[in-house]
């Protein structure tokens, strides 16, 4: 049995850290990205991921220096995404230091640019992220462009055709529930779970433990944690230490503060 994963995931914004509610509302900084990877490598943590909340808007991506200065400083592997559209600006990330890649609105606008990039560099570099909101209606509907356009997909179906164009890894973000700390989506993650054959990562709603429990019991593969661990005091060892006493298989403690 595959052990579930804890990822810490920090948005980036002007070099710096931030957390907000519905990717936009509420902003607040929350740090220096380099010092926070190193706090959280020592915890032992599985992974994390950083994304740069800017980058599409401005056309750009993620700054290749900050994702530099992480590498050097932490030993556990990162995703980072932000603005990705080219094979050449993941080169670019790859050589950085990143180990993985998440690419969003592009695979919205070209699904096969997934597939070009899975087979370049692999499909365990490539995490193809899908943002969506919750309709009165229970639908999920995919957006793009940091929550700016909506379109006529369904996260759901979605999610199955980027498992076609051979994407690593699926990660699952509700805007409606980012930084709000009320649980995840778990009846999505029941539904699309057992039809995916590649890890799915549940973001967004991390509030408890039991938060945590239940959408890993759920089926993700993966949870990723980030206002729960900056506006409480619950750390990566006390969710991990939760979840095996709840009989939830993860990874054993390592790293400097075990």
């Amino acid at each position: 049995m595959l052990k579930k994963r804890i990822i810490p995931k920090f948005l980036v914004r002007g070099g710096r850290l931030v957390k907000a509610r519905r990717f936009f509302d509420d902003v607040r900084e929350a740090g220096n990205p380099v010092s926070t990877a190193r706090v959280y490598d020592s915890y032992g943590v599985d992974e994390m991921i950083f994304v740069d909340i800017d980058a599409t808007r401005e056309g750009r991506i993620i700054d290749g220096t900050i994702i530099e200065r992480v590498s050097e400083e932490v030993f556990m592997p990162f995703a980072v995404g932000g603005g990705v559209t080219t094979l050449r600006q993941i080169e670019k990330l790859l050589a950085s230091g990143a180990d993985k890649v998440s690419i969003n609105s592009a695979a919205v606008d070209r699904p096969d640019f997934v597939t070009q990039a899975a087979s370049r560099f692999g499909d365990q570099c490539i995490i193809v992220s899908i943002d969506y909101r919750e309709l009165e209606d229970g639908r999920r509907q995919v957006v793009s462009r940091a929550g700016d356009e909506r379109t006529e997909l369904d996260a759901e179906d979605f999610a199955l055709r980027m498992q076609d164009a051979h994407a690593g890894e699926i990660l699952l973000t509700s805007i409606d529930r980012d930084g709000m700390m009320g649980g995840y989506d778990v009846d999505l993650v029941e539904r699309l779970a057992p039809q995916l054959d590649i890890p799915l990562i549940a973001s967004s709603g991390a509030g408890s433990l039991k938060h945590v429990q239940d959408v890993l019991e759920a089926g993700a593969s993966a949870a990723t944690i980030s206002s729960m661990f900056i506006f409480s005091d619950h750390s990566p060892i006390k969710v991990r230490t939760y979840l095996s006493s709840n009989g939830v298989h993860v990874r054993s403690q390592v790293g400097g503060r075990s």
